[in-house]
């Protein structure tokens, strides 16, 4: 039997593109060009990762397909659109991760559990639907590849929910009250792609772990909901 030919961590940005982002279209649009170049710029991490950049509003939208990020050549581009359905985000998801972990362990390749980082700025507008695709994603006995999910609010998302989104209480985050959206768009851009960097120095050493750091500007959501 063929050795493998590493260990991959797939990771997953999955951002709200819905109506309201409209005024920081600019602001996600240098987020998503900020992590990009900033794992390029770490070229031996990056061999760790592979990364998919996901736009969401009625549907899911693919910006980056599954990447080395040291051979990917263009910037993905964000649109505007539609409502905040996150029932289509989690939808997408759960027929999205277990097929891309086949794909890589199909090329070789051992995987780490994957994990996806959260971006809404406000309430899902398809109710509580949302939460039956998601439970089956993070359920480790249905989904054997759940996914960690760090999950962030701005705007008007609310702390409890990002508090259900997450796979753990700690990995939920929401803005601080009166920080300008914009704003609070780069500081979650800057700390995923720490959170990135230091996780693929993590899994170089003999201590493979994920790394989550809380963006400025942001609080643990479980401080916000008591």
């Amino acid at each position: 039997m063929a050795e493998p030919r590493g260990v991959l961590l797939p990771a997953y940005v999955l951002v709200d593109e819905s109506g309201s982002m409209a005024p920081y279209r600019g602001d996600l649009a240098g987020g998503v060009a900020s992590l990009c170049e900033g794992l390029r710029a770490e070229p031996m991490l990056s061999a760790k990762l592979r990364l998919t950049v996901l736009g969401f509003s009625d549907d899911v939208q693919v910006r980056l397909a599954m990447s080395d990020m040291r051979s990917a050549t263009s910037l993905p581009e964000v649109a505007i659109r539609g409502l905040t359905d996150y029932r289509a985000a989690f939808d997408d998801l759960l027929k999205r991760v277990p097929y891309d972990v086949q794909r890589l362990r199909g090329e070789g390749y051992k995987v780490h559990r994957p994990v996806v980082f959260f971006l809404s700025d406000g309430q899902p507008t398809d109710g509580g639907s949302w939460r039956g695709p998601h439970g089956t994603l993070t359920d480790k006995a249905r989904t054997p590849t759940a996914p960690n999910i760090v999950a962030c609010g701005i705007g008007d998302a609310q702390a409890s929910t990002m508090v259900e989104v997450a796979t753990r209480k700690e990995f939920a985050f929401v803005a601080k009250s009166g920080t300008d959206v914009g704003r609070a768009v780069a500081e979650f851009f800057h700390a995923l792609t720490a959170s990135l960097v230091a996780t693929g120095q993590a899994l170089n050493s003999g201590d493979p772990h994920l790394v989550v750091n809380r963006p400025d500007q942001f609080t643990m959501a479980i401080d916000e909901v008591g």
